[in-house]
C-alpha cells in the first residue's frame, strides 16, 4: 500500500511543489542527485568506480522538449571518460509522441556515444512502455550491439525477457513502478530477481546487477563463479549516494562496480520512485533530513 501511495505522490504536482521548495529537501537531494556532474564523475572515477549517468527528465509532450533532451545527452557525452555509460528514458526522447521519434533520437545518441567509447542503456519506465522499450532496443542492437536495456524483476515476464535477450547487455533491477499483474511482495520480487540472475549468468550476454540487497549480491557473485564468468564478464550497479562503502568494497575486490548518477533539475519523480522501490528507505531519508536539520 505504501508503495502505491509513494508512486501516486511521485505524479502529484501539488506534492512536488511542497517537497521541491523545502530547503531541507534540497540539501538531502544533493546527496543522491549530482549537482555538478563533472565533479561527481571525476570523484567516482578517482575511486575506481564506473559510472552510468542519467540526465533526469521524462514524459515530454512536444518535439522541442525531446530535442532538448537529445542535445543535453550529446553535450554530456563530451564530459564523460571512456568506459562510461548513459542511461536514457525513451519518454524523454518523445516516446509518448511517437515510437519512431524516440527510436531516431536514441539512435542519434547511440552514434555519438559509440564514437567516444561510451555505451547507452535504455532505462526502465512505466509498464505501458515496456513493449516499445524492447522493440526499440531490438532495432538499435542491429547497428549498435552494445546498447543495453533494463529488465524489471517485478514484472512477471521478466525471466522470459532475459531469455530473449541472449547476448545483450541487460541491467536487472527490482523495479520502481507498478503493473496490474506485477509482483508486489518483496519475497516475490526477490525470487524473480534470482531466477533472472540464473538466466543471465548462464547466458552469453553481459549482466548488470543493479541492486543494493546484500543477499542478491552474494547470489550474483556465487552464480558468476558457478558459470565460470570472469570478473570482467558482469558488473554490479548501485545508486549514487547509496551504500558508497559497499561500492568501494566491491571495486577493491576486483568487481566491476558502476554507479548510477542522476543529475538535473527534474529530480522529484526520481526521488519518489527510489522511496517507492523500497519504502523502508523512508526512514533512511528521514534520518538524513534530521541529521541535516
Amino acid at each position: 500500500m505504501l508503495r502505491q501511495v509513494l508512486l501516486a505522490v511521485s505524479r502529484s504536482e501539488r506534492a512536488q511543489r511542497v517537497v521541491s521548495t523545502s530547503p531541507l529537501t534540497r540539501d538531502v537531494v544533493r546527496r543522491y542527485v549530482a549537482d555538478d556532474i563533472g565533479r561527481a564523475v571525476d570523484e567516482l572515477t578517482r575511486r575506481g568506480l564506473l559510472v552510468s549517468v542519467d540526465h533526469l527528465g521524462e514524459d515530454v509532450h512536444d518535439r522541442t522538449q525531446a530535442e532538448g533532451a537529445v542535445q543535453a545527452y550529446l553535450a554530456l557525452l563530451g564530459r564523460l571518460p571512456d568506459g562510461s555509460d548513459v542511461s536514457v528514458k525513451l519518454t524523454a526522447l518523445g516516446l509518448r509522441l511517437s515510437e519512431q521519434l524516440a527510436l531516431d533520437n536514441a539512435a542519434t545518441i547511440c552514434e555519438s556515444a559509440a564514437s567516444r567509447g561510451i555505451t547507452l542503456t535504455l532505462d526502465a519506465e512505466e509498464h505501458d512502455t515496456v513493449a516499445a522499450l524492447h522493440s526499440i532496443h531490438a532495432t538499435l542492437r542491429k547497428e549498435h550491439p552494445s546498447v543495453g536495456v533494463v529488465v524489471q524483476a517485478y514484472l512477471p515476464d521478466s525471466v522470459e525477457r532475459c531469455r530473449r535477450l541472449e547476448g545483450a547487455r541487460v541491467r536487472l533491477c527490482k523495479g520502481a513502478y507498478t503493473a496490474p499483474d506485477g509482483y508486489t511482495s518483496a519475497a516475490e520480487i526477490d525470487r524473480s530477481f534470482a531466477r533472472c540472475l540464473r538466466v543471465l549468468m548462464a547466458g552469453t550476454g553481459y549482466p548488470m546487477v543493479a541492486t543494493h540487497d546484500p543477499r542478491l549480491i552474494r547470489i550474483a557473485s556465487a552464480l558468476a563463479v558457478l558459470e565460470g564468468r570472469e570478473p570482467t564478464g558482469f558488473e554490479f550497479q548501485m545508486l549514487y549516494g547509496v551504500r558508497p562503502h559497499e561500492q568501494e568494497r566491491l571495486a577493491a575486490e576486483g568487481a566491476r562496480m558502476r554507479v548510477y548518477v542522476p543529475f538535473g533539475s527534474d529530480w522529484y519523480p526520481y526521488l519518489m520512485r527510489r522511496l517507492a522501490e523500497r519504502p523502508a528507505n523512508l526512514a533512511f531519508f528521514a534520518r538524513s533530513l534530521l541529521s541535516r536539520g
